[in-house]
């Protein structure tokens, strides 16, 4: 089995890379020889942990077929989808081709939201206020992905509407609106609505799941920063 030594970044590099962060005072991470030297803090690790699953994130959603190819991410139609007041037309609505075509199409609909989200989360990283970086560090799982969901607030939704209102243009028309509102009790504009929330959803549930991958093989990043805190961080 390989050992820390074996790899690239053994144990030398990650301690050089540790030994430039003042943050490092923090009893856990106190190595031995370590010169107090100016360098990143670990607000700035969380941010490159942040940045390159993010961009992990927007990389597979954004792919043809992102969205709906991830077991992740894929969005589903409305609750309301077959089960509405006319029963031929919910039956049409909820027949496998058709709910599969409008699943598609949804979910195309997402990645044209997700080509707007991708610079606004990119600058909230960027400014990314961490108030307890090492136990954002420390949490394990998605805790920097939850930060920066806080953080953003409606900002991810409001971002991303026009892209998904352009993607569902095929749905609003006055005879596919009429028949979605006799069908499921909803119309174009709550079809959208529901279509936005739920790709901003799943875009942090994606952006989490690269950030639990980083964090069980940070080595895999190439990254000695991101090495060194999450190996001495014991995640």
């Amino acid at each position: 089995m390989p050992t820390l030594t074996d790899h690239p970044f053994n144990r030398r590099t990650i301690l050089t890379a540790a030994c430039s962060w003042p943050l490092l005072a923090s009893p856990l991470l106190l190595l031995p020889g370590c010169a107090q030297s100016p360098g990143l803090d670990l607000v700035e690790v969380i941010r490159r942990l942040l940045t390159i699953s993010s961009q992990r994130a927007f990389a597979s959603l954004m792919a043809p077929g992102g969205f709906y190819d991830s077991q992740v991410a894929r969005i589903t139609l409305p609750d309301q989808f077959g089960s509405g007041g006319s029963s031929f037309l919910g039956a049409v609505l909820d027949s496998a081709i058709v709910r599969d075509r409008l699943t598609r199409q949804v979910n195309r609909a997402a990645e044209r939201g997700a080509e707007r989200a991708a610079p606004i989360v990119a600058d909230t990283i960027r400014t990314l206020a961490v108030a307890d970086a090492l136990g954002i560090l420390r949490g394990g799982g998605s805790a920097a992905t939850d930060l920066l969901r806080r953080q953003m607030g409606p900002a991810l939704i409001s971002a991303m509407l026009p892209g998904i209102d352009e993607g569902l243009r095929l749905f609003d028309s006055e005879i596919v609106t009429t028949t979605l509102r006799a069908a499921t009790g909803i119309d174009f504009a709550g079809l959208r609505d529901d279509v936005t929330r739920k790709a901003s959803d799943a875009i942090y549930a994606q952006i989490g799941a690269e950030e639990a991958e980083i964090r069980a093989n940070p080595r895999a990043t190439n990254d000695p920063v991101l090495i060194a805190a999450l190996t001495l961080a014991g995640r």
